[in-house]
């Protein structure tokens, strides 16, 4: 008892959160069997494929209770301070040339000692999400003009973008919008973001036309987007289909309340059923119902993250929550619509659910972030200081 009195933030939050948690390891362990009896042809044990989700999850619960104890003005200060370091690590991410199957898949590092992979878009998404929010206060109110937005704003913007977008179009395209909403909702001049959206789809034009006139800067990758595309939109049967149509399968036959937990025939055809498709999985184990309980739990943690929003009494606070908290909806629901073929196969997983990735840790850090915003503690004590943002070490240290 004494533990969840140290506990601050929405209790809703926290409560939604871990019941997502809890229940990720029914169909983590159901789906894991696909990864050692059908891609590691039978090396490994599914307990450990299950230990390691859970080590992720216990990890990022830590991040959560250690992030949402932060008063939210600091991370003003830590936007600026952590906006270099993830351009860096970005710029490192790419030059790895790592290639998957003939296509770039330069999306991971490796972190030393640990072992774990680490996708660095994804923190990536936050820090910049916390830095356009932290702008957006700073000019709250005030007459700006697009040339003045320029360097502070759509520079760093820009440079995020460029350097995800080659090895994974869906986190850039994400992430993009989440800023358009964001800029929208902040009060940046409509005129403005229009003018960004037509440079952004210029931009994304001209990076095609490179790409396919110097393939060896970007191995296949512009063909996979193309693949994607005219695949969703063709109906024909195809090999590159073959996710999508098994997904469906699953789906299909998961009825109104699925076959039971663990009962999944189609996790051991689809190739990636305990990530990108394990929404297909949980609705062949627990059909309908369960499919539906589970949107309901997401569409619960936006109503609660707009509730947190429109709570928090100050710009930062409200524009921070709107930012990183928003993807995380939006990411699930994306995920969901690929299993259903409602929308192109993205490599998006699925929040608090999927396995295999430290984009685990990173949903965390932005659910900690809300919940700090959300303390009333912390957000009492940043609203009551009077602090220069532009200046991250009087941010780190104005508390101390």
């Amino acid at each position: 008892m004494e533990f969840f009195n140290k506990i601050g933030g929405d209790k809703a939050i926290w409560a939604i959160v871990a019941l997502l948690a809890l229940f990720s390891f029914l169909p983590v362990y159901s789906a894991s069997s696909n990864l050692v009896y059908v891609v590691g042809n039978g090396t490994g044990t599914t307990l450990s494929f299950l230990f390691k989700h859970g080590l992720l999850l216990a990890l990022g619960f830590g991040i959560i209770y250690g992030v949402h104890k932060i008063p939210t003005h600091f991370f003003k200060g830590l936007s600026l301070i952590a906006m270099p370091i993830v351009l860096l690590l970005l710029a490192y991410t790419l030059a790895q040339g790592t290639t998957i199957g003939g296509a770039n898949a330069s999306r991971w590092i490796r972190l030393p000692l640990v072992g774990f992979t680490f996708q660095t878009s994804n923190l990536a998404a936050v820090v910049l999400m916390a830095y356009v929010a932290r702008y957006l206060t700073k000019i709250k109110d005030k007459a700006i003009t697009f040339k003045e937005s320029i360097l502070p704003l759509w520079i760093p913007v820009f440079l995020v973008l460029i350097l995800i977008l080659p090895a994974n179009f869906s986190t850039a395209a994400i992430i993009f919008f989440m800023v358009m909403v964001l800029c929208f909702l902040g009060g940046y001049p409509v005129k403005y973001l229009l003018g960004i959206i037509g440079s952004g789809i210029l931009v994304l034009t001209l990076f095609i036309l490179v790409a396919k006139a110097a393939p060896d800067l970007f191995p296949n990758r512009v063909n996979t987007w193309q693949n994607r595309i005219e695949n969703f939109a063709n109906d024909e049967d195809s090999d590159a289909d073959y996710q999508i149509e098994k997904a469906k399968i699953a789906i299909a036959t998961g009825g109104v309340i699925g076959k039971g937990a663990g009962k999944s025939i189609q996790k051991n055809f689809l190739p990636q059923s305990s990530s990108d498709f394990i929404f297909a999985i949980i609705v062949e184990e627990y059909g309908l119902v369960g499919g539906l309980i589970l949107v309901f739990f997401y569409l619960l943690l936006l109503f609660r993250i707009v509730v947190v929003a429109n709570g928090n009494n100050t710009i930062f606070g409200k524009l921070l929550v709107v930012g990183v908290g928003l993807p995380i909806v939006f990411q699930a629901f994306i995920n969901m619509a690929v299993a259903v073929e409602l929308f192109p196969v993205t490599g998006q997983t699925l929040p608090l659910i999927s396995s295999g990735g430290t984009s685990t840790w990173m949903t965390c850090l932005a659910i900690g972030i809300i919940l700090s915003a959300s303390n009333k503690e912390t957000s009492e004590e940043s609203s009551g200081a009077e602090i220069d943002d532009t200046n991250p070490l009087e941010v780190l240290s104005g508390q101390l």
